[in-house]
């Protein structure tokens, strides 16, 4: 192919030295990253004329406008910066985890002096132990529901003193040791939350060992109360550990079985955890990106992106087959454990080949599984479109539906969602939510109007932006809607309807107005509302819509309106005028960070003297 001057430019300077390549559009977006022990070589290798590219290569070499790359010391260097790279930008050209969101974690707050148990997801060098990722923060709920029958850890946000006269519901109904009333002490809570870590683990047999022998002393010591008790833990404890498929034998390593299936553009990962000789869980990942790449490649970046997610890495990995960079990245897996042995293996015989064949059939049900869920769901948004265009007697399906919704509490802090579809499904990157500035009574209308008036007035400024060279427009903005929705009945849509005219938009944009008591839709210069046929996938679709707007007006407006009460309350201290405010929120950024802060952490603040710091404490307390 022939090359730009830019980018010849480029080839002909690169170094011959370890490190990654970022591959970019002519937009700017990087589209690929890539490391190599030698940049020059791996890099001007694209663009050699051979057939032996596949096809999605040439198609990332026609898009390639311009080349980065940053200097590493080593193969590991590279490695690691090459992960970072392609979680952070997911490149579509790169194979990556499908990941809408991060993935949930089970967190152990093991810096308290009472422990809770929390579901989170993201992990930080906190001092506390996490496990996962899971793939379904559900999945990961319903285990929280039954170990918290066994091990019945704090939910509540209680100062523990031992002294309260009562606890809570969840004491009553045996779902909280209540430390809080002194029912347990430290040492036994963290002893509590120590086993409910070691089952998480896989490691039971030793707790029901120790507390099968506490509930016989407590029987002997005629404890009759404690040793029911602990009777009752013990067979909770025991149908879970029923549940768990031994394996191996307990003195064989803790192993994950990693396997593979995949069909069309589409590959599906299943992974077995083994902990203490029982299969005591499994997860599945779906990966994007990996049409035209070998199956041994495909490994080979799941088990890097993998890992990097991976609350903890296990003495050894068992896969189907050989990955090309098998020992460095058994060497980068060794750091994360800490300098112990990781192993990379291809089980070819007795039981650990057989869990990798059942691991490998269990990711082609689970992937059948998906496409039939994926095809079904496609199925309804394609329905629900079709319906939707007939009924509103459009050109073509609505493929871009834009809804709008707006929240306030008399009034004030009145905050406008906007929230996209896209061939029916949401596209969260394109939302956007608007302070409504122009109006400071209580006025739905007007500030729906404000709302659209800003709106269609970027996409005017989007239009004259790409005749400009090099600019890059917001793509909430720059794109008309096939249709728009405004929550609630004719007077909104009327509102709706006067800023369309205003941008000469009436013929390109259909806007509907939908009220929610009747689920009435009202098309401009009807006088009868349209009903769209109660069990309808249009209906259904409408309805999702505007539901998410108006969630996502609330949402904004919750945080708006808490903000506006954190600046009354600064407001109303003496002293503290709008710059004194200003730098408070700037330097603590939370209501609840500024109440936390000590007298000396509130005078590190400019123009906060020990006095100001003293009333700004005893303000908020």
């Amino acid at each position: 192919m022939e090359l730009s001057e830019h980018l010849q430019g480029i080839l002909d300077t690169l170094p011959s030295k370890p490190g990654c390549y970022l591959m970019k559009n002519a937009a700017g977006a990087i589209i690929y990253v890539g490391k190599a022990l030698n940049l020059r070589s791996r890099v001007r290798s694209y663009f050699h004329a051979d057939n032996s590219h596949d096809h999605k290569t040439r198609r990332l070499v026609h898009e390639i406008a311009n080349i980065e790359w940053i200097l590493v010391g080593s193969e590991l260097e590279a490695l690691i910066l090459e992960m970072n790279l392609i979680k952070k930008h997911r490149p579509k050209y790169n194979i990556r985890l499908k990941d809408d969101k991060r993935y949930p974690y089970i967190k152990i707050h093991w810096g308290e002096a009472y422990p809770k148990v929390t579901v989170t997801r993201l992990m930080t060098e906190d001092g506390a132990r996490y496990f996962g990722p899971y793939t379904s923060a559900w999945a990961v709920y319903q285990t929280l529901d039954v170990l918290r029958r066994v091990f019945p850890y704090l939910s509540c946000d209680r100062v523990i003193t031992g002294a309260d006269k009562r606890a809570c519901l969840y004491y009553d109904i045996h779902l909280c040791a209540a430390p809080c009333i002194g029912a347990i002490d430290q040492a036994g809570y963290r002893q509590m939350i120590a086993d409910l870590q070691a089952f998480l683990n896989g490691h039971s047999e030793g707790i029901i060992s120790r507390i099968q022998q506490e509930m016989e002393n407590s029987s002997v010591a005629m404890k009759f109360e404690k040793a029911a008790a602990l009777r009752d833990q013990l067979k909770a404890m025991q149908s879970i550990v029923e549940r768990q498929k031994v394996v191996f034998s307990t003195d064989y390593l803790d192993s994950d079985v990693v396997a593979m299936a995949r069909a069309d553009n589409e590959a599906c990962v299943q992974i077995f955890f083994i902990r203490g000789g029982k299969l005591i869980g499994r997860e599945y990942f779906v990966l994007e990106g990996a049409e035209d790449a070998a199956d041994s490649d495909v490994m080979a970046q799941f088990v890097k992106q993998f890992y990097t997610e991976a609350a903890s890495v296990p003495q050894q990995v068992m896969l189907p087959q050989e990955i090309e960079e098998a020992k460095i990245i058994q060497e980068w897996m060794r750091s994360r454990r800490g300098g112990e042995k990781v192993e990379i293996f291809v089980p070819k015989n007795g039981q650990p080949h057989e869990l990798v064949q059942m691991a490998a059939e269990n990711a082609a049900e689970t992937l059948q599984a998906l496409r039939a869920q994926w095809q079904a769901d496609t199925h309804k948004q394609e329905q629900a479109l079709a319906e939707l265009q007939t009924a509103l007697q459009l050109g073509g399906p609505p493929n871009r539906i834009e809804c709008y919704d707006i929240s306030n509490t008399q009034g004030t802090a009145s905050v406008g969602s906007m929230v996209v579809f896209t061939q029916g499904v949401p596209d969260k990157k394109l939302y956007r939510r608007f302070n409504v500035e122009s109006v400071a009574r209580p006025d739905d209308f007007a500030s729906m109007e404000e709302v659209l008036t800003r709106r269609f007035r970027r996409w005017q400024a989007a239009q004259s932006a790409e005749a400009s060279p090099g600019s890059k427009p917001d793509a909430s903005f720059a794109f008309l809607p096939d249709l728009l929705i405004v929550d609630g009945g004719k007077g909104q849509l009327g509102r709706a309807v006067a800023v369309l005219e205003k941008y000469s938009l009436t013929e390109k944009v259909l806007v509907i107005g939908l009220a929610k008591q009747e689920e009435e839709i009202f098309v401009p210069h009807k006088s009868e509302s349209l009903r769209l046929p109660r069990h309808s996938q249009g209906l259904y679709l409408v309805q999702r819509i505007r539901d998410e707007a108006h969630r996502s007006a609330i949402t904004a407006h919750r945080k708006r309106r808490a903000k506006q009460g954190l600046a009354s309350a600064l407001d109303s201290i003496p002293g503290i005028g709008p710059a004194k405010r200003k730098s408070l929120l700037k330097h603590f950024g939370s209501v609840d960070k500024i109440r936390e802060a000590t007298v000396v952490e509130l005078t590190a603040v400019p123009g906060i003297t020990q006095g100001l710091a003293e009333s700004v404490k005893a303000s908020l307390e």
